[in-house]
């Protein structure tokens, strides 16, 4: 580099030793300096980064050696004091098998699977019903906003129990609306249940066919125990609209909350959807104020309570006026 540099600084001092024009005395002097400079920032450069590169290995080999003497040291230590390495594994073992409980507590045990249980659903396809039955469904369950498959179920059997019965369908379904709005697990305060608010422990008789009391949250069953008590009604009070007043419960009462009245509005509206006739799922019943249920449903043939005796329950059940 020596040798270059005084080669360098002959060159600029004789420029006419090379056929070269003669240079201005300040060129002469300054024009080494750059080639020097460069020179030495290059060399300072390589130095620099050849020491980094030398400490980095040295570094780097030198924490491998103090690790693995680390190592050496525990396992030397560790085979000269057993009681201690033993004291180690259990705790580890220990905080293994916590982590595994944890971590199975956390995770949630799949549910059962219940091969039948499509066969306890109480629904049906609706392109099963006839022309008449479908109008009726689909109009309910838009009106009342409930799925179309159980409330097709329903009316299939509204239709059965009704040719049964000798009782219109539609006014078996127009019950149903007014009592709970197709809510099978309707309850009243003084245990009236299910979609047609049968009295359970009055007519606990009626559902001994049907395995027992908890039945009458059987959407079916609570149908067909309701179609009886409603014929029982109606062959008492030797009417319609005097049946519905009995249904209800208000048969020694002058008044019964306009109830048979909203349950003759909705036949009437059910027969002219039956009829293909339009109707509007907004339109709402008369009323005069709320639909009482009192003692509800006493067994035919038994008295009802006077008004005075059943004054604390007068108000039993009561739905909002549609």
């Amino acid at each position: 580099m020596i040798d270059w540099l005084f080669e360098t600084y002959l060159e600029s001092a004789d420029p006419l030793a090379k056929g070269k024009p003669e240079a201005s005395p300040r060129m002469n002097v300054t024009s080494p300096f750059p080639a020097i400079y460069r020179a030495c920032s290059s060399s300072a450069a390589t130095f620099a980064r050849d020491v980094g590169i030398g400490m980095l290995e040295v570094s780097h080999n030198t924490l491998a050696l103090v690790g693995l003497s680390m190592v050496c040291s525990v396992v030397l230590f560790s085979a000269a004091h057993p009681d201690l390495r033993d004291g180690a594994e259990q705790r580890a073992l220990g905080w293994l098998l916590a982590r595994q409980e944890a971590r199975l507590a956390s995770e949630s045990a799949p549910e059962p699977p219940i091969p039948d249980a499509v066969a306890r659903v109480t629904a049906a396809d609706p392109t099963s019903l006839s022309k008449q039955q479908a109008s009726v469904a689909n109009w309910l369950a838009r009106k009342y906003r409930v799925a179309l498959e159980p409330v097709s179920r329903l009316v299939q059997e509204a239709w059965e129990s009704g040719r049964r019965s000798g009782l219109d369908p539609t006014l078996i379904l127009a019950v149903m609306a007014i009592e709970s709005s197709f809510n099978p697990f309707a309850q009243s305060s003084v245990g009236a249940q299910g979609l047609m608010q049968v009295m359970t422990r009055v007519h606990d008789d009626k559902y001994e066919p049907y395995g027992g009391v908890r039945a009458a949250f059987d959407p079916v069953t609570n149908l067909r125990v309701g179609v009886q008590v409603l014929k029982e009604c109606i062959a008492r009070a030797g009417s319609l609209e005097a049946g519905l007043k009995f249904y209800v419960g208000a048969a020694n009462l002058s008044d019964d909350g306009g109830y048979a009245g909203k349950v003759l509005a909705e036949q009437s509206n059910l027969k002219r959807v039956a009829e293909g006739k339009w109707v509007s799922v907004t339109t709402s019943v008369p009323s005069n104020g709320q639909t009482m249920k009192t003692s509800s449903l006493a067994e035919p043939g038994v008295a009802d309570a006077s008004p005075e005796a059943t004054g604390a329950n007068r108000v039993a059940w009561a739905a909002p006026a549609r």
